[in-house]
């Protein structure tokens, strides 16, 4: 019998927590320009940082075990995926689930932190209809080839979900703009990342979009995508007044955007995990670094 921390370590390679450094950094940038509206501080408080944090990985603890439950069969016929815990029988679904609701839990405690320490009722109101909406992203490649775009839209609730958790009375245009970002930024390296996958997913009936417009269309509209999102990036510095440092984050964002799209071309996938997994990874934390020390300089 696997004990109860080998499956928590089966569950954590299962889910790769490591990757909640994609969508957490853009929590932090939302709760940073929050901050500057709350008087007399002009910084988030230290406490609705750790909450915003706690909610994030339990938030998305909670999609990516649902994503695997759900996907278990699917995972088992390809052979990229057969290997992960569920599919490869090393993790139980029994264990998953009980993990599932684990983070259920903590995430509705935490969310209840914000109206007991902060009196903030919105994270509370608002926690099960953004699990759901997390959860039904699990559904969408089986209906629709813009699951990509309904992915990064699920990850761009995060921004808003932090800036009303933070200061909810000055959510406007610039989260907003951090959605889009968010939503197009995703969706990009989430088409590239399908590309691995197009065989399978046409056996299989399944949708996105290399399976059905073929990887060149699939790969131009990556590129469109974070095209848009560095629209989003620099209209956000201007609304918000952000300075050289935050600037030259977008800059290299920009660069590295690039290069990851250089990377993969059609029928040429062996990068992709360097594009999706390296890549990404430093473009959240360099956005969010610049930002952040910005919001601290002005």
């Amino acid at each position: 019998m696997t004990s109860p921390w080998s499956s928590l370590l089966l569950w954590a390679q299962m889910v790769k927590l490591s990757h909640s450094i994609f969508a957490l950094p853009f929590a932090l940038m939302a709760a940073f320009l929050a901050g500057r509206h709350i008087e007399g501080r002009g910084r988030p408080f230290w406490g609705q940082l750790a909450l915003v944090i706690l909610c994030m990985v339990a938030a998305r603890s909670v999609a990516m075990t649902f994503n695997r439950i759900v996907d278990a069969r699917i995972d088992a016929r390809n052979p990229r995926t057969a290997r992960r815990p569920l599919p490869a029988g090393t993790l139980s679904h029994a264990a998953a689930n009980l993990i599932l609701c684990f983070f259920i839990l903590t995430f509705g405690i935490t969310c209840l932190g914000f109206f007991l320490f902060y009196q903030n009722t919105w994270p509370m109101l608002l926690s099960g209809p953004v699990l759901l909406y997390l959860c039904g992203y699990s559904f969408t490649k089986r209906f629709t080839q813009w699951s990509h775009y309904y992915l990064g839209s699920a990850l761009a609730i995060s921004p808003l979900a932090a800036w009303l958790a933070v200061h909810p009375s000055s959510v406007g245009l610039s989260a907003i703009l951090l959605m889009m970002v968010v939503t197009f930024w995703v969706a990009g390296f989430d088409i590239i990342y399908a590309c691995q996958d197009i065989q399978v997913d046409r056996r299989d009936a399944l949708y996105s979009l290399p399976a059905r417009l073929g990887p060149k269309v699939a790969l131009w509209l990556a590129r469109g995508s974070h095209g848009l999102a560095m629209i989003g990036l620099i209209a956000l510095g201007v609304v918000e007044e952000l300075g050289v440092v935050y600037a030259l984050g977008v800059l290299v964002a920009g660069i590295l955007l690039v290069v990851e799209n250089g990377l993969v071309r059609p029928g040429k996938y062996d990068k992709v995990n360097t594009a999706f997994f390296v890549l990404n990874g430093m473009v959240s934390v360099v956005l969010a670094a610049t930002m952040i020390v910005d919001v601290f300089l002005g």
